[in-house]
């Protein structure tokens, strides 16, 4: 497929730059001037319909996300309870004279779901998956010069229920108008590996296929580390030819003294495929790889560049919050931020292919990757789910995903499917080994897995097909210790674990034991508190998991235990276990919804990275006289001693393989203040005072200069203080908002149960907290929020947009 590049650093500044100039290919953004209509009519489609009453928009779009909630939608509360329903996009476009003799192509990087496509009244097909790319040749149906195209797409997302999570309605990813000359490289046909690698040289191998529309075609491949140097180049003669495809003799260009790519140091290089008929240049194809080696091995685990390493993964799904399902990279980039700075190192794409931006994102960013391809084979999980199209649909969505994927050095494990039926019947064992079979043709160089709920390895016949490389379990965290008895001589992967819950800035008392909750199948909702929260003390999961804890000291214990992958990294709109409605999105994450993270990622903090961490909790506003309890996660340190109001209650360290210690308190007013130490020295102080009526608010941007482009986000954190500055840990203030110079993308607070809009210029604080999503227009210039607040001061913060 194309590649789209970042300008993350500066490197990649470069390669969009030759990108956009790169000779006999033309890569635009076809994403401005569409017009929408939410409804069906059926006579859109034609090239001359009259549109003019349609509303005008940007892609992507998620029109679901722009609803309100709803108990009774046919999406149900699994995926949300926003609408979903029938949309038409059309876009009329021209094409200058001198495109005519080219190809031209449409690019989608995903539509869920159900798209159907016509350009200028002709019919080009139906793609069913929502969450697969897909292109198509407009050329035979163009018209040029002062002549009109019109392109229109109708989506279907109105069979419901049809997933067990927020999908999104709509052009959800970007598009893309490319054009090329007659001979061109084919779409997905390009595959770059690094089958030898060592310290001394690495082997770049290239493989590619092009469409014949020139004579004395050769192919030259370039190959640039990340300071535009160039390291390595061959030129390739034809191999195999007919009238449709062109076949290059396979490249295997050396690379001396290479940058490997690893999760700390993610150096890529950038190979350049040129398309030649003598000396003339007729198509450029750029591809970012990274040079890395890696295996899994069945008693030391994981193995990343020779050197052994946890893989400490989360699973993502793939809304963004308040802003639904439409791509926006610096929504994503901040995701994978958040993360990084938890010390995750590996993300599974749960439970479908990611945006192709998300990937590139992981491959700058340095996250190892499971990219996963369903969550059903045949049989279903809802009523209308792609169990309906399994049987016409399920090899090309596969074999599309993988070419789409496999060049990115992130990508190091193939999922094949997630908690699959046919895990209980033989037909596992004849769907599993066909659809390694599709992956491995494309792709031989990674392992395949599945996600396994049943643990059992005579009672699972996905497992007993003999296709998997990799043993992936989810849950049953109980059989992980004997796995190599359990599974003799196989690869072990945690795909899927813990499903602990949690509401940020919520604590029940006393919080020693553990609450299963639900506590079986037969109690999937209980009644819990008023507020529809869960305690974000780490004692509480669903029956099928564990706390964070448990499972990650497993984990941790046993080399041959490779690493895993938490369920979740992120709330996500959905699934909001163990509540019914009015609940409308999940408490599995480690951070919520809003981006703020809960307790448990200082201890993630603790033990997935090295930098010094003390977090102690709860807040400090409570009832005189009741009992709390005080944890504290830290590392780096032999002890913790706490303070309350300047008394020591006492020294605690942690015991065994404990990952917190805790105190139990009476409550007073004041402050609690814990100091960790190592050989007596004092590593840090944490403080938490007990905070007074709300006095003022304030302000944080996570990025106080944006590109103005009309796309760049600012993320701007709200918090309600006292008038010491301490958070107030119960306010719940409307707070409203104005903006000049951009626009307010979005608002939210963390909460599970809120039926305030994502799509508004107000939002209530939740725990005295919630988050205005800030975008910039295409104009440069100062943009300035208002955040007001009854009876509070209104407050100010000034962004720039470049």
């Amino acid at each position: 497929m194309r590649l789209r590049y970042l300008s993350i650093i500066i490197f990649f500044i470069t390669v969009l730059s030759a990108q956009a100039q790169q000779v006999g290919r033309k890569i635009e953004s076809f994403n401005a001037g569409w017009r929408f209509y939410l409804g069906n009519d059926t006579l859109a489609s034609q090239a001359n319909y009259n549109d003019s009453h349609w509303r005008q928009l940007n892609l992507p779009h998620d029109w679901s996300i722009e609803g309100a909630f709803d108990g009774k939608s046919t999406s149900t509360q699994a995926e949300g309870g926003l609408p979903t329903g029938i949309g038409w996009y059309r876009k009329t476009f021209n094409l200058p004279a001198s495109a005519k003799g080219q190809k031209v192509f449409i690019d989608f990087d995903g539509v869920h779901r159900n798209s159907e496509v016509w350009i200028n009244g002709r019919y080009l097909g139906k793609r069913p998956n929502g969450y697969i790319s897909f292109r198509y040749d407009l050329t035979p149906y163009l018209k040029y010069g002062a002549a009109k195209n019109v392109i229109a797409v109708k989506v279907d997302n109105s069979g419901q229920p049809n997933s067990r999570w927020y999908t999104g309605s709509g052009i959800y990813r970007n598009v893309w108008l490319v054009t090329t000359g007659k001979a061109y490289f084919t779409y997905g046909g390009t595959f770059v590996s690094t089958p030898k690698v060592d310290a001394k040289s690495a082997t770049i191998h290239v493989q590619t296929t092009v469409v014949p529309g020139a004579a004395n075609l050769k192919l030259k491949t370039l190959v640039y580390d990340n300071q535009r140097k160039l390291v390595a180049s061959q030129i390739s003669a034809v191999q195999s030819s007919d009238d449709t495809l062109v076949r290059f003799a396979e490249q295997g260009l050396s690379v001396p003294q290479p940058k490997l790519w690893s999760v700390n140091h993610p150096d890529l290089y950038k190979v350049e495929l040129q398309l030649l008929s003598g000396e003339k240049v007729l198509d450029t194809y750029i591809v970012n790889t990274g040079i890395r080696t890696f295996n899994f091995d069945p008693q030391q685990g994981f193995l990343l560049n020779g050197e052994r390493m946890k893989i400490k993964g989360v699973c993502m799904h793939h809304d963004l919050g308040a802003l639904g399902a439409a791509v926006n990279v610096r929504a994503m980039e901040r995701q994978l931020q958040i993360l990084k700075n938890m010390g995750c190192n590996a993300i599974r794409t749960s439970h479908n292919p990611p945006a192709p931006e998300f990937l590139d994102l992981c491959d700058q960013m340095g996250f190892l990757v499971m990219d996963e391809a369903f969550d059903m084979w045949k049989k279903k999980k809802s009523k209308h789910d792609y169990h309906e199209y399994w049987d016409a649909w399920h090899q090309i969505d596969l074999e599309d995903q993988v070419r789409r994927d496999r060049n990115h050095p992130s990508v190091f494990i193939w999922s094949i499917g997630n908690e699959i039926r046919e895990q209980f019947d033989s037909t596992g064992i004849t769907i599993g080994r066909e659809l390694v079979n599709i992956v491995k043709k494309l792709d031989p160089t990674r392992p395949v897995t599945s996600a396994l709920s049943e643990a059992n390895p005579k009672k699972n016949f996905v497992y007993q097909s003999g296709a998997l490389d990799l043993v992936g379990l989810n849950y049953h965290q109980e059989v992980y210790a004997d796995f190599p008895k359990n599974y003799p001589g196989e690869k072990f992967i945690a795909a899927e674990t813990m499903s602990a819950l949690a509401t940020r800035g919520f604590y029940d008392q006393p919080a020693d034991t553990t609450r299963l909750w639900p506590a079986s199948s037969k109690e999937k909702y209980t009644k819990g508190n008023p507020e529809m929260a869960v305690t974000a003390y780490d004692n509480v999961a669903a029956y099928w998991g564990s706390t964070h804890e448990e499972t990650w000291k497993i984990i941790k214990k046993h080399d041959y235990l490779s690493g895993l992958f938490v369920w979740t990294g992120f709330d996500y709109i959905g699934e909001p276990v163990p509540y019914a409605w009015p609940a409308r999105s999940s408490y599995y994450g480690i951070v919520d919804l809003a981006g703020f993270p809960k307790d448990a990622y200082y201890m993630y903090q603790s033990e997935w990275t090295n930098k010094n961490v003390l977090h102690i909790l709860p807040h400090w506003n409570w009832q005189p006289g009741k009992t709390v309890d005080v944890w504290a996660y830290y590392n780096n340190a032999d002890e913790v001693e706490l303070y309350l109001n300047g008394k020591s209650l006492g020294v605690k360290k942690k015991e065994g393989d404990n990952l917190h210690v805790m105190w139990r308190v009476k409550y007073e007013p004041g402050t609690i203040k814990a100091v960790s130490r190592k050989k007596g020295k004092t590593v840090l102080t944490r403080e938490v005072h007990t905070a007074g009526k709300p006095a003022r608010i304030e302000l944080v941007a996570d990025r106080s200069q944006i590109k103005a482009d009309g796309k760049d986000l600012s993320f701007v954190t709200v918090k309600v203080l006292d008038k010491d500055g301490n958070l107030v840990p119960d306010a719940d203030n409307l707070i409203k908002f104005a903006v000049k110079g951009g626009r307010i993308a979005g608002v939210d607070n963390g909460s599970q149960v809120s039926m305030e809009p994502f799509q508004a210029n107000q939002r209530k604080a939740f725990h005295g907290m919630c988050l205005a999503i800030v975008q910039g227009s295409v104009n440069p210039g100062k943009i300035v929020l208002t955040a007001t607040v009854q009876g509070l001061p209104a407050t100010t913060i000034s962004l720039v947009a470049k």
